[in-house]
């Protein structure tokens, strides 16, 4: 019963980051990339895993086992991609030395999460007690990674002032006329800024 609750406790906690932060990174990224269809896939990604993990804290497996399963699967499958595109995104956003290694990281993050994530599947698929409990200690291991990868977002988290929300606001309002109008003059300035802040 406790577990439950632990377990319950923490998807709260996880899914209301995922969402926060899908969010933040989303505005951070136009603000400093502009508009991009690999930004919005990865946004689209990581709000479908929270939907995902609402239905896997939502449904138990004891009470409903399929419902439990069917947000299992829609989540750890999409975090898994949100983090793959999130790094490719950093390396083309990098300028800066620091920003390639931070790309280095999460690199290193996401290949340690799909190791971690299809050996879940594997041992999941197995008969008995044993390997039924090392999946769910693979799952959690993979959460654990997860959000170590969401961890790597402060060091650019930093640099987010009001601009970032209001250019949130005006690309989804008027997207063509800021990708036409803004993208392209607003990258240096950008890279300036998150430069500055890597300094002090």
């Amino acid at each position: 019963m406790m577990e439950c609750n632990v377990f319950n406790q923490v998807n709260e906690y996880f899914v209301s980051t995922v969402m926060l932060i899908g969010l933040l990174r989303y505005a951070f990224v136009i603000e400093r990339y502009g508009p991009s269809l690999l930004n919005t896939v990865a946004f689209a990604l990581g709000w479908i895993c929270a939907a995902g993990l609402s239905m896997v804290g939502s449904f138990q497996v004891d009470h409903a086992k399929v419902l439990h399963y069917i947000g299992a699967g829609v989540a750890f499958p999409t975090s898994m991609l949100f983090i793959f595109l999130q790094s490719i995104l950093t390396y083309r956003m990098a300028h800066a030395q620091w920003y390639c290694w931070i790309g280095h990281v999460r690199c290193i993050l996401t290949l340690f999460g799909l190791i971690i994530l299809v050996l879940s599947g594997v041992l999941f698929i197995q008969e008995g007690f044993i390997l039924q409990h090392l999946a769910a200690l693979c799952e959690w291991v993979f959460i654990i990674n997860v959000l170590i990868f969401y961890g790597t977002f402060a060091f650019e988290f930093g640099a987010i002032s009001t601009d970032t929300f209001l250019v949130l606001l005006k690309a989804s309002r008027a997207p063509k006329s800021y990708k036409a109008g803004t993208s392209t003059p607003a990258t240096p300035h950008a890279h300036s800024t998150s430069e500055n802040m890597a300094m002090i």
